[in-house]
């Protein structure tokens, strides 16, 4: 696999995991921050903002995730892909964490 490859499946995982809280909270009718919000990503933005989001998060990690060759039987991209998941959930459940406790 190429260098690109690792670094397409590692940004799909990430922006795959995103997708999934902007589009239950936009489905759900909840407002949830968004690079869009004032303040961008801390400020809510409305569900259908979310929705919107959620989808170009998923045509994105779509594209990644092909482009990195992700498949059952390619073991290295599933291991890279999981560490992008990995990553950005850590991230964001610290960064919301800190969020709610103001």
């Amino acid at each position: 696999m190429t260098w690109y490859g690792f670094i397409a499946c590692f940004f799909a995982g990430m922006i795959l995991a995103n997708a999934v809280p902007h589009f239950v909270h936009g489905v759900s009718g909840d407002p949830f921050p968004t690079p869009f919000a004032h303040p961008p990503g801390r400020g809510l933005s409305s569900p259908t903002v979310n929705v919107l989001w959620a989808l170009v998060n998923l045509a994105i990690g779509a594209f990644l995730f092909r482009l990195g060759k992700v498949s059952g039987g390619n073991a290295p991209a599933l291991l890279v892909f999981f560490a992008g998941i990995a990553v950005i959930s850590l991230l964001l459940s610290a960064s919301f964490a800190r969020k709610q406790a103001r």
